[in-house]
């Protein structure tokens, strides 16, 4: 089975950093791809980052520069560093697996999503 847990989000002020989690099962980690999305009220879900399978990553053009992702094998593990964060990074982020895309409806699976509030 792939099951995704993402974790990390909470309240911040613009400027500051979080770093989000993501606990995948053995499972997901095999599958083509996984990603970071994100929802903001009102909005349809858009891309953050992917990472293929061998490790390499594509970020979105409104986070590069300011958002890392990485992975830990040996914890099952993929995180999303996020540095000077702004307003308009407050939405719920998901984490998601089988797919190396842009698309968020190319992805099979899904995570529950984490809230991340950034105030001015």
């Amino acid at each position: 089975q792939v099951q995704l847990v993402e974790s990390g989000g909470g309240l911040v002020q613009a400027g500051d950093s979080l770093r989000l989690s993501c606990v995948a099962s053995e499972r997901a980690l095999k599958t083509v791809g996984m990603g970071w999305f994100r929802q903001a009220p009102g909005k349809e879900r858009a891309f953050v980052a992917s990472m293929s399978r061998s490790g390499g990553v594509t970020y979105a053009e409104s986070v590069k520069g300011r958002f890392t992702a990485s992975r830990d094998s040996a914890k099952n593990t993929m995180y999303l560093e996020m540095n000077s964060l702004k307003p308009e990074d407050t939405a719920v982020y998901y984490c998601a697996a089988g797919s190396y895309s842009y698309n968020w409806k190319s992805y099979s699976y899904w995570g529950q999503g984490t809230q991340v509030s950034v105030s001015s």
